[in-house]
């Protein structure tokens, strides 16, 4: 990975974006119909997408490790740079849901997104399903995706053994990612290693498209490799922070009141070894505070590690606990704001939804010429 800096959890990192160009790791990089296909639908303006399943209640490592990135991104972005920001809503009924549930965890996402500071006034933010485009292009890319690329997807291979009969959607959820993407003419795509593997196939789908009918139909757009804090459970900090455990005391959930959270920081697994040192692989709990600590400080681990050397567990926990309350009381605040205002997030929604689908219409329109199902009149 071409790193931009050495840390992971300190603010100042997390801003910067590292193309990915590791030629030797990502050979597809390298070929040149990307880059002339990218190249031929280039502007001035850079266009970035990001999204994500509406999960009802996020937690802490959702904003550590993702929303507070979108919302710092979103605020020294460069004059010429157009965002979109979605929630995915498609992609989460791969998986059995009910619906009440989902139409409620829909609405606490897109509120949550505007509380940590997703603005309107600079991005675009939308439901997904609203956008019918987003299905119609999913529809066309699949025609000319490859069934054995879509089998080789490691998600694919995680989750469909979850299912008693894996599902259509399931298997198919890389190509819908891709028409997500593609709608908007997306230049750079901030993503997680985990998510590197559908990028390809995003580029590899918009590649094939723009040589095959000689044109350019659809940017190809560039990775974004980000380097984001990891939260770890804190009941089991060798696994990432979740809403599918089980144990609530696993997680920080961003509305949490202010005694749950310092009941949840104080019984988090640490160890008994003395002092305090940022050692992931044999104090993860430990560590796990620490990054916490020094995500919402935006310092380092290792500073945050020197600063409490010589306090005790209790005295850490503590300040991590006040960290974490300073930093949500604001957020919890406008969230309240939203529960009552929802004609609000309604009126953000719909010109979210006008402005997507102005896009997405045109790139619709383009690919349908070239491949032939265009309407006759």
């Amino acid at each position: 990975m071409a790193a931009t800096a050495a840390f992971c959890c300190n603010k100042a990192v997390m801003a910067p974006h590292t193309l990915l160009n590791q030629s030797s790791r990502y050979p597809w990089l390298r070929l040149q119909s990307y880059r002339q296909s990218c190249r031929m639908l280039s502007t001035a303006t850079r266009v970035v997408m990001s999204g994500a399943q509406p999960t009802g209640n996020q937690h802490l490592g959702n904003y550590l490790g993702a929303i507070k990135q979108w919302v710092h991104q979103q605020n020294t972005a460069p004059e010429m740079q157009h965002t979109y920001f979605s929630v995915m809503d498609l992609h989460s009924i791969t998986v059995p849901q009910d619906p009440s549930e989902l139409n409620k965890n829909i609405f606490e996402t897109i509120a949550t997104f505007l509380a940590c500071g997703i603005d309107p006034a600079k991005a675009t933010i939308f439901q997904q399903s609203t956008v019918k485009q987003h299905s119609e292009l999913a529809w066309l890319l699949s025609c000319f995706a490859n069934s054995g690329d879509l089998q080789r997807m490691t998600q694919w291979k995680s989750k469909s053994h979850k299912q008693k009969v894996p599902t259509l959607g399931l298997y198919a959820y890389p190509v819908l990612m891709a028409a997500d993407i593609l709608l908007y003419n997306t230049t750079h795509v901030p993503v997680g290693e985990d998510q590197v593997q559908h990028l390809e196939l995003t580029r590899d789908l918009a590649s094939y498209i723009n040589n095959r009918y000689n044109e350019a139909v659809l940017t190809v757009p560039d990775v974004v490799l980000v380097e984001s804090c990891r939260v770890r459970s804190l009941r089991k900090p060798t696994e990432k922070m979740s809403k599918s455990d089980r144990a609530e005391l696993s997680r920080i959930g961003l509305q949490d009141d202010p005694d749950t959270i310092a009941s949840k920081i104080r019984r988090a697994v640490t160890d008994s070894t003395p002092g305090i040192t940022f050692e992931p692989e044999t104090r993860p709990g430990v560590a796990n505070l620490l990054t916490i600590y020094a995500t919402i400080s935006q310092t380092t681990p290792e500073q945050a590690a020197d600063e409490f050397a010589a306090q005790s567990m209790g005295q850490l926990k503590d300040a991590v606990t006040t960290a974490i309350l300073d930093e949500l009381r604001p957020i919890q605040a406008r969230m309240a704001t939203y529960q009552t205002e929802r004609g609000y997030i309604a009126n953000v929604l719909k010109e979210g939804q006008a402005t997507a689908s102005a896009v997405a219409e045109t790139t619709i329109d383009r690919v349908k010429r070239v491949v032939g199902v265009a309407p006759l009149f």
